[in-house]
């Protein structure tokens, strides 16, 4: 499963100090998934004091992830 990266999610990753390796823990081992809007999933864990949340579509082999927020901050 390959996982891209939007443009947006770069910048919010960046600015909250998440990390890649955060952001695929979460999607690949997540404590729990919800269905958002547009078709899209939302992966929650706590990782490191910070409960990520991370919003992605699956599109075929592709995640495509669309933010990445830290639900503490």
């Amino acid at each position: 499963m390959k996982i891209v990266l939007s443009r947006h999610a770069r910048r919010q990753m960046q600015w909250r100090k998440i990390t890649l390796e955060e952001v695929e823990q979460t999607i690949l081992h997540p404590e729990w998934v919800e269905d958002s809007i547009k078709g899209r999933k939302n992966a929650l864990k706590n990782i490191n004091a910070k409960l990520l949340k991370v919003t992605f579509i699956e599109e075929g082999n592709t995640i495509t992830v669309v933010t990445a927020i830290d639900k503490n901050q």
